[in-house]
């Protein structure tokens, strides 16, 4: 699983994620597998696109979960209508931060991601607020992930022969928004299965459907 908050090299930062590609195949030929399929979700799934795209005869499948997908198809997010129709209060709250905030020291990322969390979920129960505290953030490493890729990393991506994938969105995800979801699906060749009533986190807010999915998904490879 590829995933967004991680720091891939021992005792440092991301080389970004085009670059990171490179730590991806390590992996793989440190475990003695060919090819694998790549289960990648939301900013993880630029990185499973830059190594498909850098080494194709290593990436079998991929499955991307909840992707932003905006920078690979140029859709504008669709999340306002989403939000007008279907977010609840706390949601509402959070995306109104989201264009506030400008933070400038860890400590001020840190504070904005907690208050924008409700709006990264379809709902705001018990279990979400769980899910939200797990893990940690650092804007550091957020940087580091954008740096050093290259100007023609969208063309490159956008002209490579894709491999057997399935794009997983949720309906109901404000980060991400649906349309452009599912151009990004469009614009890979890929498969594409919307979860309803469902944020960013499937596999906390609709796991026996995301389960579902993937399963079949990966049994029928």
């Amino acid at each position: 699983m590829l995933h967004p908050r991680g720091t891939p090299r021992s005792g440092g930062l991301s080389r970004g994620w085009w670059n990171d590609a490179a730590d991806v195949v390590e992996l793989v030929d440190a475990i003695d597998f060919g090819a694998v399929d790549l289960v990648a979700h939301s900013a993880g799934t630029r990185l499973a696109l830059a190594t498909a795209a850098q080494h194709p005869d290593r990436v079998r499948s991929m499955v991307l979960v909840t992707p932003p997908a905006s920078w690979l198809t140029g859709t504008p997010s669709d999340a306002p209508s989403i939000a007008a129709k279907h977010a609840e209060r706390a949601a509402l709250n959070a995306l109104a931060t989201m264009s506030a905030d400008e933070p400038k020291t860890e400590y001020e990322f840190r504070e904005s991601f907690r208050r924008q969390a409700p709006a990264s979920y379809a709902h705001w129960t018990r279990r979400e607020r769980t899910h939200a505290e797990i893990g940690t953030v650092s804007h550091a490493a957020v940087k580091a992930w954008f740096a050093g890729i290259p100007d023609d990393a969208v063309e490159r991506i956008r002209a490579m022969r894709c491999p057997r994938s399935l794009v997983i969105g949720g309906d109901r995800d404000l980060l991400t928004g649906v349309q452009p979801v599912r151009d990004y699906a469009a614009v890979l060749g890929a498969e594409l299965a919307l979860i309803p009533d469902c944020g960013h986190y499937p596999w906390i807010e609709q796991p026996a459907i995301f389960r579902r999915h993937l399963s079949a998904w990966l049994a029928d490879g």
